[in-house]
């Protein structure tokens, strides 16, 4: 007596109905992480957008930034 299955697949066999809704699930995921992706890259532009718009622009001369002005 052997514990060997008698069929030489190695796992169940998959009906092709099955294997479409398997495939049609996975295109349709694939889509939805595509677009989220999109999203999320366009929020980030966005993002980038803003801070470059709300932060003040550093002259040469300006204290804030780190260098002592000099006399003229």
């Amino acid at each position: 007596m052997t514990d060997t299955p008698s069929s030489p697949s190695s796992g169940p066999s998959v009906t092709p109905k099955a294997a479409d809704a398997k495939a049609d699930r996975a295109a349709r995921q694939a889509a939805a992480l595509r677009a989220n992706l999109r999203r999320r890259k366009q929020q980030a532009r966005s993002r980038q957008e803003q801070e470059a718009d709300t932060q003040p622009a550093i002259s040469p001369t300006d204290p804030a930034n780190g260098e002592t002005p000099t006399c003229p």
